[in-house]
């Protein structure tokens, strides 16, 4: 803990008296992209995007999830509202332009998913989970012949899926058929360092290389 101390010491010291103009600057709060990701440790939006201090409205949850759209409140106030109310006023109040939804290799969401005795112990998170059951569904009517396979496809048709829930979503379709939002689906390899971007037409990941245009 001392070590996140002496961090914090370090950035008044060091890169907020030499960039106070900037930080000062952030009063307001507009950022351009709406980033959805996993609480894993080892994801950095920021680092990931070489972004600064106020362009990214960040949304971190387990696995990277996007309830699927009701309009029952009770059912939305009962686990999902922290997520759901974010969005809406990501969307609604700071008008962002951009949404991604990042998920990642070696996710542990994907992986204790499966495992029965491990999720008795975490009724939170088996509850929160269940909503991987649409992604789950996709990944065995493919057949995985192994169990690594049988992950790294639920890593990549959850980013798939996500999607699929967050344009269930009045004011995000509308806003996405007016071309007044884009959205895209990220997967972070973590090893690689590589990020694959999901084409919503071929409904394919490939890699975000050179200044390709996303397409």
């Amino acid at each position: 803990m001392q070590e996140l101390f002496q961090g914090a010491i370090k950035f008044y010291e060091e890169d907020y008296n030499n960039q106070k103009s900037f930080y000062r600057s952030l009063q307001e709060n507009n950022p351009h992209t709406l980033f959805i990701t996993c609480v894993d440790s080892r994801i950095d939006p920021n680092r990931l995007t070489h972004s600064k201090p106020g362009e990214l409205y960040v949304i971190r949850n387990i696995g990277n999830m996007i309830p699927p759209f009701r309009d029952d409140d009770t059912e939305l106030a009962e686990g999902y509202l922290a997520t759901t109310s974010s969005i809406e006023y990501s969307i609604c109040k700071l008008k962002v332009k951009n949404i991604i939804v990042c998920g990642h290799s070696n996710c542990g969401a994907c992986s204790v998913v499966y495992d029965e005795k491990m999720l008795e112990e975490m009724p939170y998170v088996r509850r929160w989970l269940k909503l991987l059951q649409p992604t789950i569904d996709t990944v065995e009517a493919m057949k995985p012949e192994s169990e690594h396979r049988k992950i790294w496809l639920t890593e990549l048709q959850n980013i798939s899926q996500q999607l699929h829930n967050l344009l269930s979503y009045p004011f995000v379709e509308q806003r996405f058929n007016r071309g007044e939002l884009q959205i895209y689906g990220w997967y972070y390899n973590i090893m690689s360092g590589q990020i694959l971007n999901y084409n919503l037409i071929t409904r394919e990941f490939k890699p975000i290389v050179g200044d390709k245009p996303l397409a």
